[in-house]
């Protein structure tokens, strides 16, 4: 039940009200570009349609079972050669398409950073939004999980989407104007579980070169080799992802692989790109300066 209730707390954490009004999906997206050629593997007998609505002022989208990846892409003058693919959160119920993922791409494209917003494939939800809604506010109901237990697992077919978006942009970088060598990985709560397990996987077909877990799980683990340099924020306030005794950084340190960590005062979950006037503000802008001081931003020599 643990795994249950803190999949849908973390879904609906991320979102400011509880009311879901369909929508289209967002113009923003209309450049998606499908994963695979076909129905992707795996997913030949879902039944599910998938649904939008806003929420808030967030996009929502749920039973996924078509994954895509929206480029976007810097002007010619601004353009670094780097690469990041973004992974919105949602409890791999739901994702955060625009708080987590357009407004993320957005602020590192306008950096000169080629993004490409992740939607990847979810669990079935119910159809209808009103039992979707439900579902989701009984199980907000119920008593929080404790702080020390681990998060669920990101299910297989969420990291095999992330790893064939990881080979297209590689497949694609002459075409986009980015070096294969500087294509890293962001993802926030459920999505930085997923960028996280894709890690973990270390299939050298599909390595992100650099890799950033938004209030993703802290928890310790096997650091694979070659390790990805890591980059990590979450508020000490966050009421869903344990932090625990902050057992990623020490696996990532422990195996001498190169680690940025950021522990905000406050900013509770799923702050995103929202503004909290919050320590939390400043996480892409320290992303960012992260990404220019290890030579991301910039051709290698």
């Amino acid at each position: 039940m643990f795994g249950l209730a803190l999949v849908c707390a973390t879904a609906t954490a991320q979102m400011p009200a509880m009311t879901m009004t369909p929508m289209e999906p967002p113009a923003e997206l209309k450049g998606a570009l499908p994963l695979y050629k076909g129905v992707a593997p795996g997913s030949e007998n879902d039944k599910q349609k998938e649904k939008w609505a806003k929420v808030g002022d967030d996009y929502v989208a749920r039973n996924v079972t078509s994954p895509t990846l929206t480029p976007f892409l810097p002007t010619k003058d601004k353009a670094t050669g780097a690469a990041v693919i973004v992974a919105p959160g949602g409890g791999f119920q739901v994702l955060a398409m625009k708080n987590e993922g357009i407004d993320v791409a957005r602020y590192l494209s306008d950096r000169g950073i080629a993004a490409f917003v992740l939607k990847y494939r979810l669990r079935a939800t119910p159809e209808s939004d009103e039992e979707m809604q439900a579902d989701m506010k009984r199980m907000m109901g119920g008593a929080r999980p404790p702080a020390d237990r681990p998060p669920p697992s990101a299910p297989s077919f969420a990291i095999d989407d992330a790893q064939q978006a990881l080979r297209m942009v590689r497949a694609r970088a002459a075409e986009w104007s980015i070096d294969p060598k500087r294509v890293g990985m962001i993802g926030f709560s459920a999505g930085a579980m997923n960028t996280l397990a894709t890690a973990l996987r270390n299939d050298p077909s599909a390595r992100a070169d650099f890799i950033g877990i938004i209030y993703g799980p802290l928890g310790t683990v096997q650091v694979p080799q070659p390790a990805p340099p890591l980059f990590a924020a979450i508020a000490a306030d966050d009421p869903l992802i344990g932090t625990g005794d902050f057992g990623l950084i020490k696996s990532w340190r422990d195996a001498r692989a190169p680690v940025e960590f950021h522990l905000y005062e406050h900013g509770g979950h799923g702050f995103g790109m929202r503004r909290r006037s919050t320590t939390s503000d400043l996480w892409a802008d320290q992303f960012y300066a992260w990404m220019k001081a290890r030579g991301y931003l910039t051709a290698a020599k």
